[in-house]
């Protein structure tokens, strides 16, 4: 017999690929043959492994868009991370945020600056922190400057 033969639990994506659900695991089939297996919550190896199956040429998008009821523009994000960064890329993790550099020391130390009326390029340079930084502190209340009208300290 050349057909795959699948189980009833085997949910078709196209007539030679399938996946099924056991146990909290995404199991994907070539017939009777396994391809792929992740956890059901791992949401970066469902993207990455749809992706290659696009990329090998083994299932077209609409094939998986239809299978998973998904948006079109899902599946061109996913490939394109694939094509650019590889499987790999599906598993970098997320740049997290650097510490913040508004410890309460240089806040208190921009605040006693901003009573004297210091310029506040010159305090983002004395302090070394980025005058976006500043402002933004100052605009929300996290800092308070007086003057801020003033042409000199913009």
């Amino acid at each position: 017999m050349t057909m795959p033969i699948f189980t009833e639990e085997v949910k078709l994506i196209t007539p030679l690929i399938g996946y099924s659900k056991r146990d909290g695991k995404i199991f994907y089939f070539n017939g009777q043959m396994p391809l792929f297996m992740h956890d059901e919550k791992d949401e970066g190896s469902f993207k990455m492994f749809m992706a290659q199956l696009y990329v090998v040429g083994n299932v077209p998008q609409s094939a998986i868009n239809r299978a998973f009821g998904m948006n079109p523009i899902n599946m061109k994000r996913w490939v394109k991370k694939y094509q650019n960064g590889g499987p790999a890329a599906f598993y970098n993790k997320e740049r997290k945020r650097r510490a913040t550099v508004m410890t309460k020391e240089v806040m208190d130390n921009a605040q006693l600056l901003l009573d004297r009326d210091i310029p506040k390029k010159e305090i983002a340079d004395e302090l070394e922190i980025k005058l976006p930084t500043l402002k933004n502190a100052i605009r929300t209340g996290k800092l308070h400057f007086s003057n801020h009208f003033k042409k000199k300290n913009s």
